[in-house]
């Protein structure tokens, strides 16, 4: 049976919980950019009151930025440009792209659950050992956003059958709820262990 929608306020609060928060690089970029400033500043009261400067004048600094690349080795241009490419590209990406914690929504007609991956990875990780009848240790479950991988080692002569391993983890998975609802996948290492 379908869950019903949440109502907008829950939404708003299910999104803030399951995206992850762009405040890091906001505060980054913005202490930079007042590092820069206050520097600024300094160094002009400085001129402006007849002193000389802490570390290049403001006049001067300007010169040499429009005098570029005359007195700087082409080296460290380039090195130059492509830190502060680097850094423009990481501050658009993390504007730009949807950040997502390592959570999923477990819903049901009355509330809305945040369950963190590593809870949902350790409960199917218990449906495919079951399934395949193995120990703990030989399931491993990696759970992502859109995508279940079960890891399982085999006991040596015992014959799995991943299909009915991965049917028990999707009925797992159908009775979670999950949103997103992320796909199983399976990889059975070719080398099993010996069985106790």
């Amino acid at each position: 049976m379908p869950a019903e929608p949440a109502p907008a306020g829950m939404e708003r609060i299910l999104r803030r919980e399951t995206s992850s928060s762009r405040a890091t690089a906001s505060v980054v970029a913005a202490v930079l950019v007042a590092a820069i400033c206050a520097y600024a500043l300094l160094e002009a009261a400085v001129r402006a009151i007849g002193q000389p400067p802490w570390i290049i004048a403001p006049q001067a600094a300007a010169e040499q930025i429009i005098a570029l690349p005359e007195g700087f080795p082409p080296l460290l241009l380039g090195v130059i440009g492509a830190v502060a490419a680097m850094a423009g590209l990481i501050l658009l990406l993390n504007a730009v792209l949807p950040g997502h914690r390592a959570r999923h929504v477990l819903r049901n007609q009355r509330a809305a659950v945040i369950v963190d991956d590593e809870v949902i990875a350790a409960a199917l990780a218990r449906q495919a050992r079951l399934a395949a009848n193995v120990t703990q240790e030989q399931v491993m479950v990696i759970v992502s956003r859109r995508r279940v991988l079960l890891n399982i080692r085999p006991t040596s002569g015992v014959p799995l059958n991943p299909e009915m391993i991965v049917s028990a983890v999707r009925q797992e998975l159908q009775e979670m709820r999950l949103s997103p609802m992320p796909e199983v996948s399976i990889n059975v290492a070719t080398s099993g262990v010996v069985g106790a």
